[in-house]
């Protein structure tokens, strides 16, 4: 618990993942509304926008999380050669 009040550990690499389905879900949700959705009624350009709104969307999602988890790992890695760095035998 005190790790968490005073920031010895991160938070948010851990909520990352949920995000990601959320983001996921969001992305599929939105994709379905685009192609059954509307007053047009069901037609092939409704259909093709939703799925390249299902599949930018999940790329993006991807690549935004991995992005985050890249900027949590090149702290634990700066975190471990300053207590390397700090260690009175190096």
């Amino acid at each position: 618990m005190k790790s968490i009040f005073f920031f010895n550990s991160m938070l948010t690499p851990k909520l990352v993942t949920g995000l990601y389905w959320l983001l996921l879900l969001i992305a599929l949700a939105s994709g379905l509304g685009t192609m059954f959705g509307g007053y047009g009624g069901v037609r092939l350009e409704n259909i093709a926008i939703g799925l390249f709104t299902i599949v930018a969307g999940a790329v993006g999602a991807r690549i935004w999380c991995e992005l985050m988890i890249v900027i949590f790992k090149i702290n634990e890695n700066l975190q471990s050669l300053k207590e390397v760095k700090e260690r009175p035998d190096a």
